[in-house]
């Protein structure tokens, strides 16, 4: 291992919730940080995703602790900023189609297993367990069992992010919107900073790369191989859509939560196939495919109202290839770090401040050692 160097100057590539949560941990800090990222900030996968907070279902131990962190952090957050409408806690609701009693079954045993919160409803309870947990659900919707998740919540990244850069700009923070594609810069085998588009560097002792799905491809100018999956997926948002719902539902065409404004914010991948790559390197998808969205989010919420989609996001989601983080420094490019992870929403804060440590001490911390890049090697 080498050596660590004292750090003060960071250059940070990536305006998503991991590059911007980091920036202002490293600016609490006292270190000096410019944000370079592509396009604007929350342009990318922050600003369409569905931020389901959860650790469900079944995931390694190490994995799990680090997403309760993450959780801990966000309930920090709306206990000292009561009465923000971009950050709830109304539970998660999960169900499956019909034949699905015995997954669920597995579903609630794993999540019991580590002492997260989970309560099994079965098939003839759901309507009455419903009506108590989330009467915005419609329980004739749900065909077989399901299980109640009462910690999980929701944010709006786009807001979130809004939320901390006037901290960042505050505290000193340097930002550079629409800078086109920048590149990790390495002289002597050691990260030295940015190499930006236009000829100039940001020379900085230490570059977090957390550039979303393009982070293997910048990494990989390095000669370093982060195995990728990641996919397409498109978020939809309504116009005001007079519901009350509270829950997060993940249900077997929809999943959909609450959003700012008296909104809706839904996705799922059964319409994935019928995206359309454009010669620009757009995406598209036929408008009727945005309302068949919206009217699977109609039928499981009581009394079926009338949801109209205001806006449809597409572009690539993060996903590393074996699912899990790949979050800190990249042993073959000392000064290098990296956030690559699906988990974006839920891992935001708490990544952040971790990554932020070790980028200032050079200590690795204990709770990041199963998801270093070396794991690939």
């Amino acid at each position: 291992m080498h050596s660590p160097v004292p750090v003060k100057h960071v250059a940070v590539l990536g305006g998503g919730i991991l590059g911007v949560s980091t920036a202002v941990h490293l600016l609490r800090d006292g270190a000096s940080v410019v944000l370079v990222t592509e396009a604007g900030v929350a342009s990318g996968a922050s600003g369409r995703s569905l931020a389901w907070l959860n650790s469900a279902g079944t995931r390694p131990e190490a994995y799990h602790r680090l997403r309760m962190a993450g959780i801990d952090r966000y309930r920090t957050l709306l206990e000292q900023h009561a009465g923000i409408d971009w950050l709830g806690f109304g539970g998660g609701i999960h169900w499956d189609g019909p034949g699905s009693g015995e997954a669920l079954r597995e579903r609630h045993d794993a999540e019991t297993g580590h002492a997260y919160a989970s309560r099994l409803l079965r098939e003839g309870e759901v309507g009455e367990a419903l009506a108590g947990i989330d009467p915005a659900v419609d329980p004739g919707s749900v065909a077989g069992p399901a299980v109640s998740n009462p910690g999980e919540g929701w944010v709006s990244l786009p807001h979130l992010i809004r939320h901390l850069l006037v901290e960042f700009r505050a505290l000193g923070g340097e930002l550079h919107e629409h800078a086109g594609k920048a590149a990790v810069a390495i002289e002597n085998g050691r990260t030295v900073g940015l190499q930006l588009p236009g000829g100039g560097t940001v020379r900085a002792d230490a570059v977090l790369v957390a550039a979303g799905a393009d982070t293997p491809a910048v990494v990989g100018e390095l000669g370093i191989n982060l195995p990728d999956a990641s996919d397409l997926a498109m978020l939809v948002i309504t116009e005001p859509a007079g519901t009350p719902l509270s829950s997060v539902l993940n249900t077997p065409r929809v999943s959909v939560r609450p959003h700012p404004g008296n909104r809706l914010a839904m996705d799922h991948t059964w319409y994935l196939d019928r995206i359309i790559r454009d010669p620009s390197g757009g995406y598209s998808i036929d408008p009727a495919t945005v309302q068949e969205l919206a009217d699977e989010a109609s039928r499981v919420l009581a009394g079926h109202p009338a949801l109209h989609p205001a806006e449809y996001l597409i572009g690539r989601k993060p996903v590393p290839g074996d699912g899990l983080p790949v979050l800190g420094e990249l042993e073959s490019a000392p000064g290098c770090f990296v956030a690559f992870t699906h988990s974006g929403a839920t891992l935001g804060l708490i990544a952040g401040e971790l990554l932020a440590q070790e980028i200032l001490t050079g200590r690795r911390h204990p709770m990041l050692a199963e998801f270093r890049a070396e794991r690939f090697s």
